[in-house]
């Protein structure tokens, strides 16, 4: 068997050799674990307002570093150069929520005492874990990261980054740029390869590991930590459901769910896949979205709307979706098969595809939606609750309606009249259900997220019951039973 050592970097849109990289192994990992192990006293001693201000200059260089990292991340993942420069606005934004509002959210606060510690001063706050592991996705290399590395960072954790394989550069600048921000202190650092290199960090003394990636990944992440219970935050796949409601903005809806399913094609882990659209609206909807995935651009041209498939391994899967769902009876009103040219996919729309097809139950990461007809809301919530995954959702209809709609939806998050808009709140909370995964990036939730909750409490002045002592006497338990009976009885 032959050891890999080095970490090759292609375009996946030409296959150009963009750079080589290191393949770290178990002794690497251990020994970054071991510099941030050594940083994090250091990085907590701080304090909220010593860590606000060298996150908030690293929220400084990045934005002087935006173009080049943006045009770094066309090269590496094929995603249109805007995109990227999108994300890394979306990036930035989170860092700077996270600096300005670490020590309002973990703050130590006062919290009531209840009535057996009625003497007592009760306070909790949110203490560093210490080193926090972060592996990173390649569709968003950027953003996705940002929200476990930024939030752990402010709650007074170092971090070991793992970045994907097929952005290693991206994840790589993250740290240049941290590290001139923040000076010679290994309190942001990288660790670059493949999967072992992953499992060598789960494996690592970190005191908690934020994963994003598929389920199945997740699911062997969670396995690794559990040997030494360490404990992991999973942002895993997504089959996000649309529904359109009979008085939507069929316009509206149309293109925003046509980009929410084809945006960075496809490859988004709450990208609309399936959309439930009744039946007075159907065929009006339909129309509106075929005519919308028509003009789309594909390509790596400067003009494209949308690049390449940045991992070939994909490509199989997506077109095995397609061929199913046709197979299964269902209708191609935009593409087809043909869309398949690698390491391309132009967009296509399939309607009325049976709720058992892999291109319905399973996550396809492609340019692709499905469009089946409901009879009543009723219904769409239900095929859309059928999921496995619970991750991200959308509803479109008038106000008093959609709220309620998205109130039924078993997922961690709904965009009304829009997709994928929750991502750009930095403090609303971030993340799924079922095999979507668990844990929270993002917002108070996230910060809360990479750090320990901590509860003190002391006297106020002396009880008048000696209550917790081997000297308590049936007179000091009158005091508690007699207040109970009174505060507690039956109105």
């Amino acid at each position: 068997m032959t050891t890999v050592t080095s970490l090759a970097s292609h375009s996946p849109a030409t296959g150009e050799l963009l750079a080589r990289y290191t393949v770290d192994d178990a002794e690497a990992v251990d020994a970054a674990v071991r510099r941030a192990r050594a940083a994090a006293d250091w990085w907590a001693g701080l304090g909220f307002t010593g860590r606000k201000g060298h996150l908030l200059h690293w929220k400084h260089v990045l934005v002087r570093e935006l173009d080049g990292i943006a045009e770094l991340m066309h090269q590496e993942t094929g995603k249109p150069v805007d995109d990227a420069r999108l994300e890394l606005v979306l990036s930035v934004d989170h860092l700077d929520w996270a600096a300005k509002h670490a020590s309002k959210e973990l703050g130590s606060r006062r919290v009531p005492s209840g009535l057996l510690g009625f003497n007592l001063s009760a306070s909790v706050s949110y203490l560093p874990l210490g080193v926090v592991g972060v592996i990173g996705p390649w569709n968003y290399p950027a953003f996705t990261p940002m929200g476990s590395i930024a939030y752990a960072l402010a709650a007074g954790n170092t971090v070991v980054f793992k970045p994907s394989e097929f952005a290693t550069g991206v994840g790589l600048r993250f740290v240049e740029t941290f590290a001139e921000a923040v000076g010679g202190q290994p309190v942001l650092q990288a660790v670059t390869g493949f999967g072992d290199t992953g499992a060598a960090l789960c494996r690592s003394d970190v005191d908690k590991i934020g994963f994003t990636g598929s389920t199945a990944t997740g699911k062997r992440v969670m396995a690794a930590c559990a040997e030494s219970l360490t404990p992991v935050l999973i942002e895993a796949g997504g089959k996000d459901a649309a529904i359109v409601a009979a008085d939507a903005d069929l316009d509206l809806a149309a293109d925003a769910i046509t980009f929410g399913a084809m945006g960075n094609a496809g490859q988004t882990c709450v990208g609309i896949e399936r959309a439930y659209v009744v039946d007075a609206v159907f065929d009006a909807f339909v129309e509106r979205v075929a005519a919308i995935a028509g003009r789309v651009r594909v390509g790596a041209e400067p003009e494209a709307h949308l690049g390449p498939i940045t991992m070939p391994g994909q490509i199989p899967v997506i077109r095995r979706h397609i061929e199913d769902a046709i197979a299964r009876g269902g209708r191609a009103v935009v593409g087809g098969p043909e869309s398949v040219r690698p390491p391309f996919v132009h967009p296509v729309v399939i309607v009325d595809v049976p709720e058992d097809s892999e291109a319905v139950t399973e996550e396809t990461f492609g340019p692709t939606l499905i469009i089946n007809r409901v009879r009543t809301l009723d219904e769409a919530v239900d095929r859309a609750n059928s999921s496995r995954y619970g991750l991200g959702s959308a509803v479109f209809a008038g106000r008093r309606t959609a709220i309620a709609v998205a109130d039924r939806l078993h997922t961690g998050m709904t965009s009304i009249n829009g997709v994928q808009s929750f991502a750009t709140v930095p403090s609303l909370p971030f993340g799924g259900t079922r095999e979507s995964g668990f844990g929270r990036i993002h917002g108070a939730d996230g910060l809360r997220e990479f750090a320990r909750p901590k509860a003190i409490t002391r006297p106020r002045f002396r009880s008048p019951a000696n209550l917790l002592s081997f000297a308590r006497t049936a007179r000091d338990m009158q005091i508690p039973l007699r207040l109970t009976r009174f505060l507690h009885k039956k109105g």
